[in-house]
């Protein structure tokens, strides 16, 4: 279950990001119960979420050609120096009373910018960290669990925090988490790679990526179930402070509860990816792990309870982590090396680049259908397109299974299919 642990790097890596991110989701869910607490508006909280994450939408497609031409080990050092600072300022504007709706948009498009070069650039890191043979599924899923342990501490830290001191207190807390990632980063050993000679643009970079993701239907599909789940599912975080207040009339610590669950839910999830040795039937548990999370999603529209909601949540997030884990191990795996960074950009897109739209759709939504429905119409959505996918898979299946030959992930098959062409070459003599 941890044999990427085997590389020194991975473990620095995992390590530092252990707890730069329960810094990430205490700030998290600071600011959001701040920007409810300042404005009473979920159109407001969802245009504030917007704004940070309209950069992933709009520049990660060109951060991806940057990370096939940079190096991504000294790229992903000022990334995170630079999301540091802008912890830091948060914490100063919180701090001293300048906190307006303004400069929130602000320091979040600044957080979004930083970002949206960051995502793609950790991504593809991974396999210069373990390759890109048996041990990627394994980094992938340890690296799911560093996010789902974050996602699972993190809410809960914060609904303690904000009971005895202020949203500035844990805007510092995660600035000061961002130290030990960034000293990780320092300390590994990376060997230099060959400068990579340029012959042409940016533009017809992101071109050639674009039309290679789209003209292969497996990168194609994929990205296309995880852009639904994150424009229609993904919301449901975005809206978590008013259904705590005024479904369930609760306080910070009942959605702080409310952000646990599904990490919980998650951290099953990544236990159960880090057990399989093997990727073998990975468009089967995409589909299901999508299935999963708009079934549970559902439950949480019809619950008026807590007990109920922090069930549903449960699998939102089991679903959740299954569903987006698989999908990035399986581009990960069937990625050209030279398109690694352009595809993962679009993997991050589909992900983190649609939520804007998610946030503002959903803010909308629930202002005027209110919360529990349009989690209701999102898990609706979010099943169906699991279902669809699943009709794919069996189409998609004799395109991915000779790259997971080629690079020896499946090394049964690989035997299996020398022996039938030793046998059949021994009949032709």
């Amino acid at each position: 279950m941890v044999r990427a642990f085997r590389h020194r790097n991975f473990r620095l890596y995992f390590g530092g990001q252990s707890i730069s991110l329960v810094g990430t989701w205490v700030q998290q869910i600071a600011l959001g119960w701040t920007i409810y607490q300042l404005t009473h508006s979920s159109l407001l909280l969802g245009l504030v979420s917007f704004a940070g994450q309209l950069p992933l939408f709009l520049l990660t497609p060109f951060a991806g050609v940057l990370v096939d031409r940079w190096n991504r080990h000294r790229t992903l050092i000022v990334t995170q120096s630079l999301s540091m600072l802008q912890a830091f300022a948060l914490a100063l504007v919180v701090s001293t009373h300048m906190l307006r709706v303004w400069n929130l948009i602000a320091l979040n498009i600044l957080a979004g910018i930083i970002l949206a070069i960051d995502l793609p650039t950790r991504q593809s890191f991974i396999v210069d960290m373990v390759g890109s043979g048996r041990d990627l599924p394994n980094a992938v899923a340890l690296n799911s669990f560093v996010i789902t342990g974050g996602r699972m501490l993190g809410p809960a830290i914060a609904g303690l925090l904000l009971t005895i001191v202020t949203p500035a207190v844990c805007f510092s807390i995660n600035a000061v988490s961002y130290m030990p990632v960034v000293a990780a980063l320092l300390a590994m050993r990376v060997k230099k790679s060959a400068p990579i000679t340029v012959h042409s643009s940016a533009l017809d970079d992101l071109t050639e990526g674009v039309r290679y993701a789209i003209g292969f239907p497996p990168i194609r599909t994929v990205l296309l179930l995880v852009g639904l789940v994150s424009l229609l599912g993904m919301p449901y975080a975005v809206l978590m402070p008013i259904f705590a207040a005024e479904i369930l009339h609760g306080g910070a610590h009942t959605l702080g509860l409310l952000m646990t669950a599904p990490g919980i839910g998650a951290l099953f999830g990544t236990i159960y990816l880090a057990s399989r040795k093997s990727i073998r039937g990975a468009g089967i548990r995409v589909a299901a792990g999508a299935l999963i999370f708009g079934s549970g999603l559902i439950v949480a529209g019809l619950a008026h309870g807590l007990i109920v909601a922090l069930f549903a949540l449960f699998f939102v997030g089991l679903g959740m982590i299954v569903q987006l884990a698989i999908s990035n191990t399986l581009l990960q795996t069937i990625v050209d090396d030279d398109k690694r960074g352009r595809v993962m950009s679009l993997y991050t897109m589909a992900f983190m680049g649609m939520a804007p739209f998610g946030s503002i759709l959903g803010g909308a939504l629930a202002n005027h259908i209110g919360v529990q429905t349009t989690f209701l119409i999102g898990g609706i959505a979010c099943a169906g397109g699991a279902l669809l996918f699943a009709t794919k898979i069996r189409s998609m299946r004799p395109m991915v299974l000779p790259i997971f030959v080629r690079k020896g992930i499946i090394p049964e098959i690989a035997t299996g299919l020398g022996n039938a062409s030793s046998l059949l070459r021994s009949e032709r003599r």
